[in-house]
């Protein structure tokens, strides 16, 4: 069976994260997402702002300006944009013509996050962003670190590659990945959700994998699992962990043991090219900083190498982007993802459609 192109249209009525709060320790920040450049700054109450990044004037972008007291003034000209895109000043001239006015985005900033809207303004809905109960300010929050990385390549590409974790055992041998026929041969349910899908993955009586060894100090095999759900359109939310055979771990999971919570969220910059937001909370040895420093460690190499392999992916695909891709047994949670996504997608295309008639 084979399926279409890998590279993925635009969900637009729907939140992205756009940035994580310490990005913005400089006040400004440039980031083109589906194919718009945006900038991003605090203004003076301290409210983090988006608009479009180019002056109604001339077109310079707005992000070689600097933020003032009353907004975002571009570096060209002088011309102040508002947090909603409104020109509140113009030097030398006292009336502020309606037109000066440039395109803007709304955001909300919760747990370190700073979401974006990029479709209709009036359908943004705060109550659809996903609870990260794990960074501060959450219910539960944990020792972690984050991270944002550059990927070249479409970003429903890192979807396919979270949803399918049988890659472990060949990409990430020195790391999280163990023995690749204990992966392809867990045991897996998958579900599907109100918004994407959930699969749980067990690895019972296995060898745990190096990183699992460093974190909790396992002398031997380990009951190991993998809960990952997919959350329309660019989320994945990550509890993997292990405990020391005999502990009933799939009878209870909440003991003490080896326990990590990833954050995975995917934007879209342009077709073929995204941001990969990442987050890791330390489950285990929560009083110990360095324990929290070393995972970092050992999981940014790990992501580096999966961000490489989908850039030389991108690369063949753009060869023949029409060429279709062959599916396996393997692919079962990433196809639920695929058709949650574009079961989405089509209904908001009904949708433009329907009020442009």
């Amino acid at each position: 069976m084979a399926r279409e192109s890998a590279n993925a249209p635009y969900l637009r009525n729907a939140w992205y994260v756009a940035l994580f709060d310490d990005e913005l320790e400089k006040g400004l920040l440039a980031r083109t997402i589906m194919d718009e450049p945006i900038a991003f700054f605090r203004d003076a109450s301290g409210k983090v702002c988006a608009i479009e990044d180019r002056c109604c004037h001339r077109g310079a972008a707005l992000t070689d300006g600097k933020v003032i007291e009353t907004g975002l003034q571009c570096g060209y000209h002088g011309l102040v944009f508002n947090g909603k895109g409104e020109c509140v000043e113009i030097p030398g001239q006292d009336a502020i013509p309606p037109m000066a006015k440039v395109k803007y985005y709304p955001v909300v900033e919760r747990h370190e996050i700073v979401w974006i809207w990029m479709g209709d303004p009036k359908l943004a809905d705060e109550s659809q962003i996903v609870d990260w109960p794990f960074h501060k300010g959450g219910a539960t929050p944990l020792p972690h670190r984050k991270a944002c990385m550059p990927i070249h390549a479409n970003y429903l590409m890192m979807i396919d590659n979270l949803m399918d974790l049988t890659h472990l055992g060949y990409v990430h041998t020195k790391t999280i990945g163990g023995n690749p026929r204990a992966h392809v041969n867990a045991e897996m349910n998958t579900v599907r959700t109100e918004r994407g899908c959930k699969y749980v993955r067990w690895m019972l009586d296995s060898v745990p994998p190096p990183t699992y060894v460093k974190g909790a100090g396992f002398k031997g095999k380990v009951d190991r699992w993998q809960e990952f759900e997919y959350v329309l359109p660019g989320l994945v939310l990550q509890w993997s962990g292990a405990l020391e055979l005999g502990k009933g771990a799939r009878e209870n999971r909440n003991q003490e043991g080896f326990h990590l919570r990833l954050f995975h969220a995917i934007t879209p910059a342009t077709e073929n090219r995204s941001y990969y937001f990442w987050s890791t909370a330390n489950g285990y040895r929560t009083d110990d900083p360095q324990a929290t420093e070393d995972m970092y460690q050992e999981i940014y190499p790990t992501f580096v190498e999966d961000v490489d392999i989908m850039a030389n992916q991108q690369a063949r695909i753009d060869l023949d982007p029409h060429r279709p891709l062959l599916n396996i047994k393997a692919d079962n949670a990433l196809h639920h993802a695929r058709r949650a996504f574009m079961a989405a997608y089509e209904a908001e295309q009904a949708m433009t459609r329907q009020a442009a008639e």
